[in-house]
């Protein structure tokens, strides 16, 4: 998993590997500029497309320095350059990079405020104003300027971080942002990028390596972590010849009302696409013959049996929730289930039983998973009026509860009793489809049922949904994902995972 860090830790790495390397900072930035430029010629391919830079006199306009005169070495040939002089504060690395943009005949304008600020025709606009330093938000002229720049809709993109966005920490939805089309952010995403407000701020973002000491970056102390592909390939056990249904395990699904049984079918086929060996369902009496035409592999089980049949050893996972319903009925069922000492999933109207009944979350089995989406999260413990207030609040809950809380979102969170976040980066809009929480839940029941333990459950089952999720995606083209298409995908990415793979 790759650590995240915070702007101050990200200048100590700085800071480590000009000691470590034996270099100047001026050449660590003009590597982080070679690597920015690298990147920007992917994406503005026009060699003669107008492109302005607007430099603050930090750090980060020393790198907008450098990225142009190295793009004008690259062939580009209509490049001006705005310097804002609003603080009489200069970095010593920026006064390095003016001296050498001297010599490069790259037109330089000095601004010293808003006053006969000229007219701005570039197509490109390049943000290197202010970085990743920035503690408090935009205003005075900085404000205005980035106020009249955001009404030209022009492409623009950001070196590391849009100026007046934070690296970490709450994101003020009224606070003054340049909006990026791309940000090109070095070494690694900020933490803030994940976060749905940073829609405000950037489109998309991309990571280029600057050459900072990655072992010494993997060791400093972060809740934060993002997944990678390589922390899951392994994780599933290649099928042994002489295995059999009974060695991956018995999922039980407890899902589905009179009205609602879609989610209960969406659950049940996804655990049984998904690798576990026998899946039961729990489902109302008349959604029996629904789940027999859906999915004729799967058993069923009268929910009056349920908790014998649990008692009796003969599941290895629980799923509870889809499309359950939150009756009296329902309610006894959540009850009844919190008494289960077998790995467990908890989603959807079980969560919102539980958010009726908060005594019941003290009462749940240590390492039990919960899945909601924001709403559902908000109604279990409390309103939240911004994402990093409410992934925080998930890290103390499952700190204080001993529980793993996959928070759903474009970038799920999954907040662990250890205190740690891990970051999901898989998944695309596409996937903003009902019931493709219910194939997630399934996939969960398989990965316990076979034996993973919660966390590894969880990280597996969030990743491959939303690789399966990319694929369909990026091979078929498709402008939303039907969860059942999805599901038919699963045993081939699955596979993909496994540790022969």
């Amino acid at each position: 998993m790759l650590q995240l860090l915070t702007s101050p830790q990200i200048r100590q790495a700085d800071a480590y590997t000009i000691k470590k390397r034996k270099i100047r900072s001026i050449d660590l930035m003009e590597a982080a500029s070679r690597a920015f430029v690298k990147a920007f010629m992917t994406e503005v391919t026009e060699r003669d497309s107008g492109i302005s830079f607007y430099c603050g006199t930090g750090n980060n306009g020393g790198d907008g320095l450098a990225i142009a005169r190295l793009l004008k070495e690259q062939g580009y040939t209509n490049i001006s350059v705005k310097i804002l002089r609003f603080s009489a504060k200069e970095s010593l690395d920026f006064k390095t990079n003016l001296e050498r943009l001297k010599f490069s005949a790259i037109p330089i304008c000095e601004l010293y405020d808003l006053k006969n600020f000229p007219k701005e025709k570039a197509h490109v606009i390049i943000d290197a104003i202010i970085g990743s330093g920035l503690n408090k938000a935009l205003e005075g002229d900085y404000r205005g300027l980035i106020k009249n720049l955001n009404k030209l809709n022009r492409k623009v993109i950001a070196v590391d971080i849009p100026t007046g966005f934070p690296s970490e920490g709450r994101i003020d939805p009224l606070a003054t942002i340049f909006k990026a089309t791309l940000t090109i952010s070095f070494q690694r995403p900020k933490i803030n990028f994940f976060f749905p407000e940073s829609e405000q701020a950037t489109e998309r973002f991309i990571v280029v390596d600057i050459g900072l000491h990655e072992p010494y970056i993997q060791s400093q102390s972060s809740s934060w972590k993002l997944l990678e592909e390589k922390d899951l390939k392994g994780l599933i056990k290649t099928r042994k010849p002489f295995s059999h249904k009974g060695t991956y395990g018995h999922a039980l699904i407890i899902a589905g009302s009179a009205r609602t049984m879609g989610a209960a079918l969406l659950c049940a086929d996804a655990c049984l696409h998904s690798g576990a060996g026998l899946t039961t369902a729990s489902v109302p009496e008349k959604g029996v013959s629904a789940l027999n035409a859906y999915a004729p592999e799967v058993m069923t089980l009268p929910r009056s049996a349920s908790a014998a049949e649990v008692h009796s050893n003969k599941f290895n996972s629980v799923v509870i929730g889809p499309g359950l319903g939150t009756s009296r009925k329902a309610a006894e069922l959540v009850k009844q289930a919190i008494s289960f000492k077998i790995p467990m999933l908890i989603d959807a109207d079980a969560l919102n039983i539980l958010a009726s009944n908060p005594s019941l979350l003290h009462k749940l089995p240590e390492q039990t998973i919960l899945s909601p989406h924001m709403k559902e999260f908000d109604r279990l413990f409390n309103t939240s009026s911004t994402w990093w207030d409410r992934v925080i609040l998930a890290q103390k809950k499952a700190i204080d509860l001993k529980l793993i809380i996959l928070l759903k979102n474009k970038y799920s969170f999954i907040a662990l009793p250890d205190g740690d976040i891990l970051i999901n980066p898989t998944g695309n809009p596409a996937m903003a489809v009902g019931g493709m929480g219910d194939v997630l839940s399934g996939m969960v029941a398989a990965f316990l049922a076979q034996g993973h333990k919660p966390k590894e459950s969880a990280m597996l089952a969030t990743y491959i949904h939303g690789k399966t999720g990319d694929v369909l995606n990026q091979t078929m083209g498709m402008y939303s994902i039907p969860p059942g298409e999805l599901t038919l995908l699963l045993p081939e990415i699955i596979h993909s995972f496994c540790e022969h793979s």
